[in-house]
C-alpha cells in the first residue's frame, strides 16, 4: 500500500459504533443471517479493496481510517472529555497479483450494483460495512486474521485464467 493510514482509538471507536448499530438489530430481532447480508457486502468489498497496493482502490482503503479518526476522536473527547488519539499498532494485506486484481474489480463491482439496487436502509448498512472493514482492516489484528484473503483472491483469478486460456479442458 502506498500511503497507510495509522488508526488511532477515535477511529476505532467510530468504527465499533457503527459495528454496534448494525450488530444490535440483529441480535434483539431474530438472529436471522440475512439482516447482516448488506452490512457484509460491505465489509467484503472493503476487504477486497484493502488487499489492493494501489490505485483508487487501494487509496480510498488507506484514507477511511483518517476519517474515522478524525470522527471518532471527536466524539470520544465530546462524549467522555477523554482524549483517544492514541494509535494503534497497523497492518494490512499483501501479495495482491494481477489475476487476483481482477478478482477484485469484479467483487467490488458486484458491491456497488448491489448498493444500487438496495433501498436506502440497506444502502446504509453497506456503506457501513464497507467503513467498518476498511477502518478494522488497519489493524494489525483483523488484516492478520484475514491475512489469506491476497493469495485466495490470486487463486481464484488464476484459476479463471486457466478456465479462458482452455487449460485442462480438452
Amino acid at each position: 500500500m502506498t500511503a497507510t493510514s495509522t488508526l488511532t482509538l477515535g477511529g476505532l471507536l467510530a468504527a465499533l459504533i457503527i459495528l454496534t448499530c448494525n450488530l444490535y438489530p440483529w441480535w434483539t430481532g431474530g438472529r436471522e443471517f440475512k439482516m447482516l447480508a448488506s452490512f457484509g457486502k460491505g465489509f467484503g468489498g472493503a476487504a477486497c479493496a484493502a488487499a489492493c497496493p494501489g490505485g483508487i482502490l487501494g487509496w480510498a482503503h488507506s484514507r477511511t481510517g483518517g476519517v474515522g479518526n478524525s470522527a471518532g476522536e471527536a466524539a470520544g473527547q465530546g462524549l467522555t472529555g477523554a482524549r483517544v488519539g492514541q494509535g494503534l499498532t497497523t497492518g494490512q494485506l499483501t501479495g495482491l497479483t494481477a489475476t487476483g486484481a481482477v478478482v477484485v474489480v469484479i467483487a467490488v463491482t458486484l458491491v456497488v450494483l448491489a448498493y444500487k439496487a438496495a433501498g436506502k436502509k440497506e444502502k446504509r448498512r453497506i456503506i457501513g460495512g464497507a467503513f467498518v472493514g476498511a477502518v478494522l482492516l488497519l489493524t494489525a489484528g483483523v488484516a492478520g486474521a484475514l491475512s489469506f484473503l491476497p493469495a485466495a483472491l490470486n487463486g481464484v483469478g488464476d484459476g479463471i485464467v486457466s478456465v479462458v486460456q482452455g487449460a485442462g479442458l480438452l
